[in-house]
């Protein structure tokens, strides 16, 4: 039976949030900390069901790596994002958002290797005039011996480079995954964690792939392997801008404002300081850097938590963004760069996504370097960055020094968090001591320092503060037991 005088928009708390805001107040507040994907879509579901919530961001707008920056009339993204769910309740809360700004985008995209570019995904054809044929015979005949050795041998390894080959054969992992994987993470392939290929490219192997190629069917529930994505006109950063935009009709969100401190009685958060301010509430969210989140604690927590905290790493980015005085210069979604004589590892063109995306006549290349902060390419100038990757897309072929009018460049620390082999026993003892308070949700890929695509993150906000209510609700009835002031003694 529900509580007497409980809201009962907190007891349907597995209801659909509505697309607007609930009209009525619910008088427990929210504390969420990040305004990325995962942020707003709590503060979000929070707001649409009468909590009023506060979000604290340290950046100077929302969305994290979801965020789309603006410089003299060019737009692009942090690595290009596009929105694709198998959750259709996600997609049609994401359609419901953004009414008609969403575009459907086709996907094409390839990889640069050893002077050529080959299709990807992989296509028999243009691998068998690439590659030619004995490579390619090579490449099935290893495949058919990894499939015989896993009759035999169930367990496929720890690592990226265990889990590639047992699912396409040594010579493909050589040929299209070491090069490209090393240089996204920065560490050979025998140290990243399978958990993160397995999350990445879930469902596939090289039957898939080549099924793939004859009939879409076969991979239309690999996400890896769509043809199209549904993308803003106006860049993915919209869809964090429509959240934030909804949150401020019963909420608030505070940017420029990093968590500086986090207190707590060892049951449950008490408050925090973020920004200027130090804020209270009955339910927190945090999608905020695991490590961070610990490291802020006060009191601190247990030897064994900051322990494991330490032992998490995270991968840095730098983005090139190159203004050229053309029309287009691709027709390409993604361009993959695996090669070691290029520094750079992913180039994407935004207004192939949407030609909103740059002034008519001009486009802009986005080129993304890995990295770790402090060493390499991170310490390199603007100028020497612009250099560098206007001479690397001339390499390649895209466009003329002569052609280029601008550039902007954005360093980008902790983007991606560093599945290295161990991560997850590190991440599962901060987990566990987290769950311990009573009013805490951790939610998010920087939240819980795990593989999230653009859907899952929403997904993950919204079920953060759906499992929150619980919070609010015994707060509530314990309120509502306490005597007023002007009650008789």
């Amino acid at each position: 039976m529900r509580p007497r005088g409980l809201p009962d928009k907190i007891a349907r708390n597995s209801v659909e949030a509505p697309s607007v805001p609930h009209p009525m107040r619910f008088e427990e507040d929210a504390i969420v900390l990040g305004g990325g994907l995962t942020g707003l879509s709590a503060a979000y579901t929070f707001s649409s069901k009468g909590v009023s919530p506060q979000v604290f961001e340290a950046d100077d707008t929302v969305g994290g790596l979801s965020k789309t920056i603006i410089r003299d009339g060019y737009r692009f993204d942090i690595g290009g994002h596009r929105f694709h769910a198998r959750d259709k309740k996600v997609e049609a809360f994401v359609r419901g958002l953004m009414g008609d700004e969403l575009l459907n985008v086709s996907r094409k995209s390839r990889i640069y290797m050893n002077g050529r570019f080959f299709d990807y995904p992989l296509k028999p054809l243009n691998s068998l005039s690439g590659l030619g044929p004995l490579t390619v015979l090579r490449v099935i005949a290893d495949y058919c011996l990894e499939r015989a050795k896993g009759l035999f041998k169930a367990d496929p390894g720890d690592s990226l480079e265990d889990w590639v080959v047992r699912n396409f054969g040594r010579k493909m992992f050589e040929i299209y995954f070491k090069g490209y994987s090393e240089k996204v993470w920065g560490i050979p392939c025998n140290r990243i964690s399978r958990s993160w290929v397995e999350r990445r490219i879930e469902g596939l192997s090289l039957a898939t792939v080549i099924k793939n190629a004859f009939s879409k069917a076969v991979g239309r529930d690999v996400p890896t392997l769509i043809d199209d994505f549904l993308y803003p006109a106006l860049g993915i950063g919209r869809i964090s801008d429509r959240l934030a935009e909804e949150i401020g009709h019963l909420g608030s969100v505070h940017t420029s404002s990093p968590v500086k401190a986090i207190h707590h009685d060892g049951k449950s958060i008490t408050s925090v300081v973020a920004g200027e301010k130090k804020a209270s509430a009955d339910a927190y969210v945090s999608t905020i850097s695991l490590t961070a989140f610990v490291n802020m604690m006060d009191p601190a927590p247990p030897d064994e938590v900051l322990e494991a905290a330490s032992g998490l790493g995270y991968r840095d980015l730098v983005i090139a963004a190159i203004a050229v005085d053309r029309p287009v210069v691709t027709n390409l979604s993604w361009i993959y760069v695996p090669d070691k004589d290029f520094p750079f590892g992913r180039i994407h063109e935004p207004k192939v996504w949407s030609s909103a995306m740059a002034p008519e006549g001009k486009t802009l290349l986005v080129v993304e370097y890995f990295c770790f902060q402090n060493e390499g390419v991170w310490n390199n100038t603007d100028e020497e960055l612009i250099e560098t990757s206007v001479k690397g897309l001339e390499r390649l072929g895209f466009l003329k020094a002569d052609e280029v009018s601008g550039g902007w460049v954005l360093r980008v620390p902790g983007a991606y968090p560093l599945f290295e082999i161990g991560y997850e026993e590190k991440t599962r003892v901060i987990l566990d001591y987290l769950s311990g308070f009573d009013n805490l949700k951790v939610a998010g890929r920087a939240g819980r320092f795990a593989y999230l695509n653009m859907d899952h993150a929403i997904a993950a906000g919204r079920e953060a503060a759906l499992e929150s209510f619980a919070t609010l609700a015994r707060a509530f009835v314990k309120k509502q037991a306490q005597p007023s002031r002007t009650d008789p003694l």
